[in-house]
């Protein structure tokens, strides 16, 4: 898959780089998707729900009255869960809500969601940007030159830079990646998929 090279811009650099088939043009899984979906939306939970069961509330212990005669029903004490103030039944309790993926599982979601961008012609590689300082309105200007202004975006790189994470973090609708910490959630989050060019020239060095 062969794409142009944009610099900041938006104008074609004349340069173009290939990007492996084997990642971007496959066959999305659909069902592997929604398994890498559900693995990191359940990451995202605590699990600190907690209700207090019968043994758990406040309140006296006593028998309100009687096991038989008295020709209503049998009762315990008032931290009963039929009453109000007594324990609940069967309460969430804290748990976990991770669910284990294999390596490979998880990588062909990856390239699956990739194709799929690929598919939409929403990837732009983008010429290496050099940030000196934390610029956020000179990193708006080119995300409005690359016409993606307006667009949920992910933006990658191949290595943190502290200027370029200070420069995106405040603009509305842009998420910041590293190639090696994308994840299949952020990739089909967002509209637009913006690569620079060293976060691209990766991929071809990984399947050589």
């Amino acid at each position: 898959m062969q794409l142009d090279i944009i610099n900041s811009k938006g104008e074609k650099t004349g340069r173009t780089i290939e990007l492996p088939e084997e990642i971007f043009g496959i066959e999305p899984n659909d069902h592997v998707i929604y398994l890498a979906v559900k693995q990191y939306q359940g990451a995202q939970r605590q699990g600190t729900h907690k209700v207090k069961t019968r043994m758990e509330v406040k309140g006296s212990s006593k028998k309100l009255h009687k096991q038989k005669g008295t020709g209503g029903a049998r009762k315990g004490n008032l931290r009963n869960p039929l009453y109000k103030g007594g324990g609940t039944i069967f309460g969430p309790k804290p748990h976990k809500y991770d669910i284990k993926l294999n390596r490979k599982v998880k990588d062909l979601a990856k390239m699956s969601a990739l194709a799929y961008k690929a598919k939409e012609n929403a990837i732009v590689i983008l010429e290496d940007v050099v940030m000196d300082a934390p610029k956020t309105k000179a990193f708006s200007g080119i995300l409005k030159s690359l016409n993606i202004g307006k667009k949920k975006a992910l933006f990658v790189i191949p290595e943190y830079n502290d200027n370029m994470y200070l420069s995106l973090r405040n603009v509305p609708g842009v998420n910041g990646s590293l190639l090696s910490d994308m994840n299949t959630y952020d990739i089909l989050d967002a509209n637009v998929l913006v690569i620079t060019e060293g976060a691209a020239k990766l991929f071809s060095e990984a399947e050589a």
